[in-house]
């Protein structure tokens, strides 16, 4: 038996997969969560071993989900289960232990493939995913405009921390981190600090 947790920040998708999988024999949905908080906590009390999860959720994204997930429970199978197609977002989610990636407009017949796949500890890729590509985003988008430093605070920058977090976070001074901050903004054309979160959560599947 297929014991499956679905992580997902709108219901009605939720409520849809639970309507398509109900008469699945073989599988059983021991949980749902609306954002990544609840899903760890779904996860450690239920110990699903298949999860269907958003890459995009409040409190704790898919990914950083995922690598936790990974970590305290190897044998789980996590499928990303996205609207997002990009090389970058993918390979993220498999780096951080995915076994799978569907894309939300997939058909209930590859749903369940994808759900079946994995549990026998296979790897799926939705059929609209160029396997070629994987790779190629990420290097274009780094472009060299940025160092790898300067990415790595601009992650950070995307998840709302303070100068001061960063700082902490890095090890490094808080007058380093807005020196780096100013370079980007000048680096990247941008008018402030504003124009530079704005430009972080934008980019934030993509520098990662």
């Amino acid at each position: 038996m297929i014991r499956l947790a679905i992580a997902e920040d709108h219901q009605s998708l939720i409520d849809g997969l639970q309507l398509l999988l109900k008469y699945e024999e073989d599988i059983s949905i021991i949980g749902t969560a609306n954002d990544g908080e609840h899903l760890l906590e779904i996860v450690r009390l239920k110990q699903p071993n298949v999860i269907i999860t958003d890459i995009r959720m409040p409190k704790l994204d898919g990914i950083a989900a995922t690598k936790i997930i990974m970590k305290e429970f190897p044998t789980t199978k996590i499928l990303a289960f996205s609207m997002f197609d990009q090389m970058d977002a993918i390979e993220q989610m498999l780096d951080a232990g995915a076994k799978g990636y569907i894309l939300k407009n997939s058909s209930l017949t590859e749903v369940l493939q994808a759900i079946k796949t994995v549990y026998k500890g296979e790897t799926y890729l939705d059929k609209n995913i160029d396997t070629n590509a994987l790779g190629a985003d990420k290097n274009n988008a780094k472009k060299g405009l940025l160092t790898k430093r300067q990415i790595e605070i601009l992650q950070l920058v995307a998840q709302g921390k303070t100068s001061r977090q960063i700082a902490e976070q890095l090890f490094i001074g808080i007058h380093t981190v807005d020196t780096h901050r100013k370079n980007m903004i000048r680096i990247l054309g941008l008018k402030g600090k504003g124009e530079l979160m704005r430009y972080a959560l934008e980019k934030k599947y993509t520098f990662l």
